[in-house]
């Protein structure tokens, strides 16, 4: 295990995948202090890498075995105006350096009825899409609860982001801050592009970790708004 870490931590740095990044990107700012999580223990098994055939990458996780959970904005076309098909979206269980658990179809998808792709910041509170897959993808026992968002409680937040796409790196020390009052959740976690889509996980009052909210927007430094879950 130590040689394979090792040789993990050689490839990432050799190729540059944990280089600084080549341009600024909102949502990190200068403190960022992100790190790579392994996909196949817990929390992080409920992580997928969502992509379609046009090139798009954003980030999704589980919320059943034949379900997934991503960022609306992530399936829009903004060239045609239109929603990507389903059969042009793919996931990628426990996605890692070009290799992956599971590769799921995704059969259909509904998306938030709120939501408006040409008024995306007026409704990133419905900015939620949710994947019906051609396969299961989890077991039960790997699922994460939903929990409730609480101000101050411990939050982590990853996926795969711009600027680290052959990776599942994130923010696993940072926190709530604060429930905006159409629902949107206030985090300080370092997140950016690509990440849309990911599970913002916060401590619950037992000391379990829940999913509480999906990654929508960044904001100018360090942090951005969750999308509460669906019902």
């Amino acid at each position: 295990m130590k040689g394979a870490a090792a040789l993990l931590m050689f490839w990432l740095y050799g190729t540059g995948a944990l280089a600084a990044p080549a341009v600024d990107l909102p949502g990190l700012g200068s403190d960022s202090h992100r790190s790579v999580v392994d996909v196949n223990t817990a929390p992080w098994k409920i992580l997928g890498r969502v992509q379609t055939s046009l090139g798009g990458r954003c980030t999704g996780f589980a919320v059943a075995p034949t379900v997934m959970v991503t960022a609306a904005h992530c399936l829009w076309l903004s060239a045609t105006r239109h929603y990507i098909q389903p059969a042009d979206v793919h996931v990628l269980m426990g996605y890692l350096l070009g290799q992956y658990r599971l590769h799921a179809h995704v059969t259909h998808f509904v998306i938030a009825p709120g939501y408006d792709p040409e008024n995306e910041g007026g409704t990133a509170s419905d900015d939620r899409a949710t994947l019906v897959l051609d396969r299961k993808v989890i077991a039960p026992a790997d699922l994460v609860p939903y929990g409730v968002a609480q101000t101050g409680a411990a939050a982590m937040l990853v996926g795969y982001p711009q600027d680290r796409p052959e990776v599942p790196y994130g923010d696993i020390a940072c926190q709530i801050n604060g429930l905006a009052v159409n629902g949107l959740i206030h985090h300080d976690c370092a997140a950016t592009r690509g990440d849309s889509g990911g599970p913002l996980l916060a401590r619950q009052p037992d000391g379990e970790w829940g999913i509480v909210g999906i990654d929508v927007l960044a904001t100018p430094e360090r942090g951005g708004f969750a999308a509460p879950l669906p019902h």
